[in-house]
């Protein structure tokens, strides 16, 4: 018997001892925890905006587990990740401009950060292994990224200087920019994640982008980005060479 291609899946996620995976479809959006301590599921909730997580430790064969939810967004959910222990889960939804972080055990929110004022469609949302920075992607072809460990180091707006002010405008003084970000050549759609530390105060963010490039930049805890390497991993031919 022929297997048949998974058809319309987007991603797919191992644990990190490959015992169970979860893939996303072209409709829906999930997560795995890849920590051997911790089986974490997360996807959207029923509810526009929420997020609904599962420990797949606790579920047994033949009985069904209620997810616990947390309201994270007004819009739809378009992107999620958790941390490597399952501890954090980031989200953003539809209109792509702001990044929250919630403690998957409380449920709290931790922090908010500002990807831009515009609305971006995001592609991937990433956190650096022991989860003291945060990096995502969207079709304006940029990548932020975020402090995590000392959110000090996070650009903050102007006005917060101002001190306090109405409460739709607080909402904007309140959040978080990024403390690097760096555009890919020809804004290309890209996926972004944290590469090898090349030293203690120098960190690295890989960006594969949908046009066959290969980029590497390094950053600075004082917001200095450069690209350190460039590589072409896909050669790109017309239709007429197929």
């Amino acid at each position: 018997m022929t297997q048949q291609p998974l058809r319309g899946v987007t991603s797919l996620r191992f644990n990190q001892d490959q015992s169970c995976f979860c893939c996303a479809m072209e409709t829906g959006l999930c997560d795995l925890c890849p920590s051997l301590e911790k089986q974490l599921l997360v996807f959207p909730g029923h509810k526009c905006g929420s997020l609904q997580l599962v420990d797949l430790a606790s579920t047994k064969p033949g009985t069904s587990s209620a997810p616990f939810t947390i309201n994270a967004h007004q819009s739809d959910i378009a992107c999620v990740s958790l941390n490597q222990p399952g501890t954090v889960v980031a989200s953003a939804s539809q209109k792509g401009t702001l990044i929250r972080l919630f403690d998957t055990q409380s449920k709290e929110k931790l922090v908010e950060l500002r990807r831009g004022t515009d609305p971006a469609t995001l592609y991937c949302i990433n956190f650096s292994h022991d989860s003291s920075f945060l990096c995502a992607s969207s079709d304006k072809g940029t990548v932020h990224i975020f402090a995590l460990k000392d959110t000090r180091l996070n650009r903050r707006s102007a006005l917060a200087r101002v001190g306090k002010v109405g409460p739709m405008i607080g909402q904007y003084v309140d959040s978080q920019w990024s403390l690097a970000s760096f555009t890919v050549p020809a804004e290309s759609a890209c996926i972004c994640a944290f590469g090898r530390n090349t030293s203690k105060n120098v960190n690295s963010v890989i960006a594969i982008c949908v046009d066959g490039t290969f980029h590497k930049y390094v950053f600075t805890p004082d917001g200095n980005c450069n690209r350190e390497a460039f590589d072409v991993y896909l050669d790109i031919c017309d239709d007429d060479d197929f």
